[in-house]
This record gives C-alpha cells, structure tokens and sequence, in this order.
C-alpha cells in the first residue's frame, strides 16, 4: 500500500511539474503578460495546459503542443467568476445554456439562485445541467425565498414550528444535493416577510453543511430599516448562524443615503475585525435593475398574491398613491426609472416621467397602470460614482453582474470595470481589477482549484486583448456581446477560439461538498 502511494504521488508530482525538460500539452498560450488572479505583479509567462488542468505557468521551453495559441501582447488570466447572477434559466434553456453573454465577458463560472429566488429541487436542477450540457460551470444557492413560498406561500404571517420546521429540511435537502448556501432577498415578496429569526434559523441548517449566505439585503435605501440597519443585520446573521456573509451589489442607493459608503465600509471592517467572514459584490453602473412593482409599490400590497386586487381596490387607492409617490422620490423620481422589459412592448425604452407625460397622468397613476398590464422591469437610476468607487477599493468587495434581461450589465460587466475603472478612472489597477473577479470569488464560494492561474487548478483561462476588451450593450441595446476575448478555456477546452464562439458546452455544475 505504501509503495502504490509513492507512485501515485510520484505520478502527480511529474505531471504538474514546470516545464524544465520536454513534455506535451494540449494547449500551450505563449508570450502573453500573466496576471494570475493574485493579485500580484503581471508577469511575461507561458500557460500550458493539459486536459482540464494548469501543467505550466513560467517558461515553457521546449514544451510541445498540440495547439498553440501567441499571445504576445495580450493579457491572460484566470476565467471570471461571476458570485451572483440570475442565468438559472438560461442554463436549463435548451436554447440558451451555452451562456454566450458570459463567455463573450471572459466569465468560466456562474453562481446562481441569488436574491431568494431559486430552483426548489436543486438535485434535479443540477442533474438538468449535467445531462444536457451548459457553456460556463456554474453554482446554485438555495432562495429562502423560494423555499418560504413552498411551504407559505406568499403570506406574510410568521411561521408556525412545523412550517419553519418544514423550511429547514427544504434547506438541508438542497445543502445535501449540491447547494453552496443560502441565499435572501429580503427586500422583495416573499421574503420581506421573513424575521431576522426566522432566516438565522435557515442559515443555521446551511451553515451545517459549510454553506455560506447571500443577501439582497431588506433595505439598501431608506425603505424599511435603513441601508445601516440592514449591514448590522447581515452581520448579526454572520455572527449568530456561525457562516460567512455575502451583500449582494453593495451599494447606497438613493439620494436618502448617498455618502453612506464611508460608514458602511467601517461597519464592515469592523465586523470583520471581530471576525464575523462578510465580504460584497458589486456591478459597475449607476443604474439598479428591478422592476416598477419591487421599485415603488409597498410589500403589504403584494401580501398573499393580492397585487392586482389592491392596485384595483378603491378603498385602498389613495393609501397607495401616498406610499409610491415617496418611494419614488426615494428612487430619484420618474425621469430616472427607464422600461427594460414588459408586456406591452410600446413602453420599454421610456421613462416613467415620458409614459406619464404621455397619457396625461401623473408617474404614480402610470406605474399603477404598468403594474396592471402585467409590470415592467426597469433600470433604476440612483447611485452615485462616489459610493461605486468607495466600495470598489475595498479588498472584499468582488465583481458581479446581477444579470438581469433589459440592463447592459448581463453582457458588459467584466469588461466594462476593466475600461472604465482600471484604464479610465484608474479607481484600481489592472491586477486589483482581476482579483475582484477571480480569486476573491472563488475563496468566497469555496470553489476549489479555481480563480488563480496555477499549476494543478482547472483549465479555466482568458486571453483578451487589453486595447479592444470593451463593454458593447447599453440601455438602448442592451443584448449587444463584449468584444475584445481572443480565447477562452473552460476547463481546458476553447470556448471562444480567435474571438468566435465555438459549439462546446465544456462548463461543469459544481456541486458543494
């Protein structure tokens, strides 16, 4: 026994050697300035790979191979991953689950589930994306959300022992399937309705099995508790269900809370100091995406499914008219609220301030009458580049999309912080910039062997070009694929070869252990 252990260490050892003497890779990415997700200095280095795994990072000498691939004047580096987006669906659509807004952003691994709203049957969810093959790996959370209305529906009463007992096995079945964590939303139905007991009991069955929370927090504005009152929240959560804390796109949202990004960061780092595990992510755009229902319309109208009954309900108009018309000046008023995705097709592109305008009511009547035609998504206008950048400094604060159909950040974010905040603005440097996106999320959601080039870690890397890596979709178009990725391996195969997308669905989901 102990001879078949030296020779399969033995074995290991050889294959992940640098390449001293000769060998053959599969790929082999020479010449290209490595920044290797550390943080550290970027570095002229060769990459080399073999099957789905790192063999190479220094010289390659006289390495041979199958393919190679110049990359002089290029940067390379580990692939994206992307700690919150909403592409559950995209990646068990049969049309859309190679992911092509993600590849073409130089992203290999997606976390979804976010913002309490998940799959129920994780098992099921991930054996789907096994099955029929998706473009990018991804990771799945479990939305308390999603679980509260399985068992409650979309009630707002507190939980009773059997239900709340009921939500915590839910939580342990998909803990034990796959699931990374838990995670909230706990500014939108139903789980606004949730107490901060309530969902530390959750957290507590996740955090049995290693998971970790994620949280849209119940308020990033002045809503309910207050932008403050929900980071101490989060951190309580941290602390009494022992796990580490994620805030979902950190951010002061709303001219009733701009400039709290100095007290929010020394709240944080306080609590980290104490040694509650919080870290954040962030998107780079001024503009939220939400919709007209969760933007202005008060959660106890949506209580037990009866939105269209209140928006309908005489007696209860004028109440309602009084409680959106602050919302909306919390938002910053109609002319920063943009239609994205509705029903009635002739809306998007418009501002609330323009839809009203044209039917002759005021903002408040005009979104009652969105909501009643079946709603719209928006881009909601309302942060400050003051607070984006404050945040973006931080050293646990790491890059996400939030993707969401409608706003650009779907298709632009990875690349658009790159142009914007590293070569533009210069808020953080190249290496910085590629942290926040590689490892910092990879250590987050404990995947392993990822976010870092590195000999014996999966075959998850970049190659873009730094002078046209570049954000294409806006607000107007907001479906429009970043240019600039030259290749792209997702665990090893090429993903986008020479700029172009290839047909392989090389992405993995990744289940928790």
């Amino acid at each position: 026994m102990n001879r078949l252990r030296f020779v399969c260490l033995a074995t290991l050892f050889f294959s992940l050697r640098p390449a001293t003497a000769q060998q053959q890779v599969d790929l082999l990415i020479r010449g290209g300035s490595i920044v290797d997700g550390t943080g550290a200095p970027a570095r002229r280095a060769d990459v080399g790979i073999r099957g789905d795994r790192i063999v190479l990072v220094g010289d390659a000498g006289r390495t041979t191979a199958k393919r190679i691939v110049d990359a002089r004047g290029l940067i390379v580096t580990p692939g994206f991953i992307d700690p919150h987006t909403h592409t559950a669906d995209d990646l068990s659509s049969v049309a859309r689950h190679r992911n092509d807004a993600y590849l073409m952003q130089g992203v290999t691994t997606v976390a979804t589930g976010n913002d309490g709203e998940s799959p129920l049957n994780t098992g099921a969810t991930l054996a789907t994306w096994q099955q029929q093959g998706i473009g990018t790996n991804a990771v799945l959370f479990i939305g308390q959300g999603t679980v509260r209305e399985a068992v409650m529906k979309m009630s707002d009463a507190r939980p009773n022992e059997a239900q709340l007992a009921q939500m915590k096995k839910l939580v342990a079945d998909a803990m034990q399937q796959g699931a990374i964590g838990l995670s909230t939303g706990l500014y939108y139905a139903p789980g606004s309705y949730s107490s901060t007991e309530e969902v530390i009991e959750l957290a507590k069955t996740a955090a049995k099995y290693g998971g970790l929370y994620d949280t849209h927090m119940r308020d990033e504005s002045s809503y309910n508790i207050g932008l403050m009152g929900s980071v101490r929240e989060t951190i309580r959560i941290g602390r009494e269900a022992h796990l580490p804390v994620m805030i979902s796109h950190i951010k002061a949202l709303g001219a009733d809370v701009w400039g709290q990004s100095t007290a929010v960061i020394q709240l944080i780092d306080e609590a980290r100091a104490s040694g509650v595990d919080i870290t954040a992510s962030q998107y780079p755009y001024t503009a939220s995406g939400t919709s007209v229902t969760a933007s202005l319309v008060p959660r106890w109208a949506e209580a037990n499914g009866n939105l269209l009954h209140n928006l309908s309900d005489p007696a209860l108009h004028d109440r309602l008219v009084k409680e959106m018309t602050v919302n909306l000046a919390r938002r910053g008023g109609a002319d920063t609220l943009l239609m994205t995705s509705a029903k009635d097709k002739s809306i998007v592109g418009k501002t609330l301030a323009q839809i009203a305008k044209e039917r002759g009511v005021s903002p408040v009547e005009a979104a009652i009458q969105i909501d009643k035609a079946g709603g719209s998504d928006v881009a909601s206008f309302n942060m400050k580049e003051s607070d984006i950048e404050a945040f973006m400094k931080q050293p646990w604060v790491m890059t996400c999309s939030d993707g969401s159909e409608g706003h650009p950040r779907k298709y632009g974010t990875f690349p658009r912080k790159i142009r914007e905040y590293v070569d533009n603005r210069h808020v953080l440097t190249l290496e910085q910039a590629i942290r926040s996106g590689t490892s910092l999320p990879a250590e987050t959601l404990h995947i392993k062997d990822r976010g870092v080039l590195k000999i014996g870690y999966f075959a998850d890397v970049l190659v873009f070009d730094p002078k046209t890596f570049t954000d294409v979709s806006t607000y107007q178009s907001p479906r429009q694929l970043a240019k600039g990725v030259r290749y792209l391996a997702v665990n090893g195969m090429l993903a986008v070869d020479n700029g172009a997308l290839t047909n392989q669905l090389a992405g993995r989901p990744l289940r928790h252990q």
